[in-house]
């Protein structure tokens, strides 16, 4: 056994696309995603069953599979060919429960290891396990070897199960021993001839371009000059040749006057084949020319057949993208919303209004700014002579209770929207299972909202304190009191847009925050007053945005956790891209 001396480049291109398809997921159900998984595997089952072994050993026998409907006789043909019973041929079916290998005892070595179809159990000798012969099981159970001198040296037949059988496990492993073949003996009747699902793996056979031998099998005897056997002959032929396979050597094999015996076809039955695999075992050249016309039509096929595997994994990748978009589209619109509703008037309506009102003592807050100024500074006085300044810490509650509500309502809003838009995305079912608490909001929220808005008035307060540093601005800050100063410029903040619409309880509300600009421009002045709202407002979207952020990253969490990789059809297409270059190289 000698490894391939030509073609290490190919070689390492196809093991790389092999690990491309190794990792491949396609997590997410969409409409083609099956056909998507489906197609990466039976490449990557022909990349191990056959290419990679091949192209490592090129002179390894050939390997021939006998393949074909239910019922046309498959295991006879195997042990008449070989004039001994190395498998089971029965009237129940299905009769082929286990592939049998039937090799010369000198190319043992080449198949007693896993150099082809590795994933398949070896078991040698014997008949199949499981009962007598007839026996059937619900699947295909491992790969059989028989060492037989009959079989022609350089040469192996693979007695496979039915390409339709009612198994699906066995019609499964029919298509992958297909695939793994060097040579495919396809056998039919003259009743099953043109049934469709051999017809559909002949026609991928054509299209990849594998080496096809057809043997119309169970012809009876004395039908061999007979006008209908030469008219299905004809029809058989025509067919292969429309199908792309006219080069295909067509075989008949009539049955005996008497039947079988000892369950073999007689040997003149089977001569014609027999010869003919003789003869192709026995020359190196005719070998040498099967396998490479169905390595190479195996390789041409790669593109074909991986281009569904490739969109699958691009329509992943995008489905992930809109996914991800549907969650940063839906918080975009809440945080929104909460910036209009936390600066545009909304809170100074309500609770916070009355509270606010409360404290500035008059509820007639347009017919005179000034005097409700001149009495907000009477109200908070008290604090030169030490004592506190009433009615300040219910508009604060009024505040707290007004900003939690909001930021509250507009994160579950958001959170909404994203299960609205995932519901109408074709894998949307599935991430919506996959998400699960994720879609609610996180357990003490709340007591985090309201941590938030306590934090932000502490640095209102904080912004009050810095701006009356100054002598002057010292004696007029301690003249109205911190306290009633930073509920002021809440007040100037919650209306600090001016996009309000008009209304009457809107318009006491933005001559609430009137009083409260007022009073802080006669401390501050115009200009300092204006940068101390917008620092404010900054401060609290700013730290809104850091507490909405902890549900929106669940939610992409969700989506990374459910593996689709962004990549993978790059990688794919880059990994093809390199055994189109290794083989031009080779060539």
């Amino acid at each position: 056994m000698s490894e391939a001396g030509d073609g290490g480049q190919l070689l390492a291109s196809l093991e790389r696309l092999r690990t491309e398809l190794d990792g491949l997921r396609l997590p997410l159900d969409l409409p083609d995603a099956g056909r998507g998984r489906a197609g990466a595997a039976a490449v990557r089952d022909q990349l191990d069953d056959y290419l990679l072994p091949r192209l490592r050993q090129i002179d390894a026998p050939l390997l021939a599979v006998v393949g074909g409907s239910t019922g046309a006789g498959k295991s006879t043909l195997v042990n008449s060919l070989l004039r001994e019973r190395v498998t089971r041929a029965g009237a129940l079916r299905p009769t082929t429960r286990s592939p049998v290998l039937a090799h010369h005892p000198d190319d043992a070595p080449w198949f007693t290891g896993d150099r082809v179809l590795p994933a398949l159990a070896r078991s040698t000798g014997g008949d199949e396990p499981g009962g007598p012969a007839g026996a059937t099981s619900p699947a295909a159970s491992g790969l059989r070897l028989v060492s037989s001198p009959a079989v022609p040296a350089g040469l192996a037949l693979i007695d496979a199960p039915d390409v339709d059988s009612v198994v699906d496990a066995n019609r499964a492993l029919a298509a992958q021993l297909l695939a793994a073949a060097d040579l495919w003996v396809f056998v039919t009747t003259a009743a099953r001839y043109a049934d469709a699902v051999p017809w559909d793996l002949l026609a991928g056979a054509a299209r990849r371009g594998a080496s096809v031998a057809v043997v119309l099998d169970r012809v009876p005897a004395g039908a061999g000059d007979d006008a209908v056997l030469r008219e299905v002959r004809a029809d058989l032929a025509g067919m292969l040749s429309r199908g792309g396979l006219g080069a295909a050597p067509l075989f008949t094999v009539v049955e005996a006057d008497g039947g079988d015996v000892d369950g073999l076809l007689p040997e003149a039955a089977v001569a014609p084949l027999r010869s003919w695999l003789d003869g192709l075992a026995g020359d190196a050249r005719r070998r040498s020319l099967v396998v490479r016309r169905t390595l190479t039509g195996a390789l041409d096929s790669l593109p074909e057949r991986l281009a569904p595997v490739a969109g699958a994994a691009s329509a992943q990748a995008s489905a992930s993208g809109l996914l991800h978009d549907d969650v940063v589209a839906a918080f975009a619109t809440g945080r929104e919303e909460l910036e209009t509703e936390l600066t545009d008037g909304t809170l100074l309506r309500g609770e916070v209004l009355a509270r606010w009102q409360e404290f500035v003592g008059t509820g007639e807050l347009f017919r005179s700014l000034d005097a409700a100024v001149g009495r907000l500074r009477d109200r908070v006085g008290a604090l030169v002579r030490g004592r506190p300044a009433p009615g300040a810490e219910p508009v604060g509650a009024a505040v707290r209770s007004g900003v939690a509500d909001l930021v509250r309502a507009r994160c579950a809003g958001a959170l909404d929207r994203t299960r609205d838009r995932w519901a109408s995305r074709p894998a949307g079912a599935q991430v919506l299972a996959l998400a699960g608490p994720a879609l609610e909001l996180p357990d003490g929220f709340d007591e985090r909202v309201a941590r938030l808005v306590r934090d932000w008035q502490r640095g209102v307060l904080d912004l009050v304190r810095a701006e009356g540093e100054g002598r002057r601005t010292r004696a007029r800050v301690l003249s109205f009191g911190v306290n009633a100063l930073g509920v002021a410029l809440m007040v100037v903040v919650f209306a600090s847009t001016a996009f309000i619409p008009t209304g009457a309880e809107v318009g006491v509300g933005l001559g609430a925050a009137a009083v409260g600009q007022r009073l802080l421009e006669a401390v501050f002045g115009d200009a300092a007053v204006r940068a101390l709202a917008a620092r404010a407002r900054a401060d609290l979207l700013r730290r809104v945005d850091e507490l909405v952020d902890v549900p929106r990253r669940r939610l992409d969490e969700v989506l990374d956790a459910a593996g689709v990789d962004d990549a993978a059809a790059d990688r794919l297409a880059a990994a093809l891209a390199d055994v189109a270059a290794a083989r031009r190289a080779d060539a």
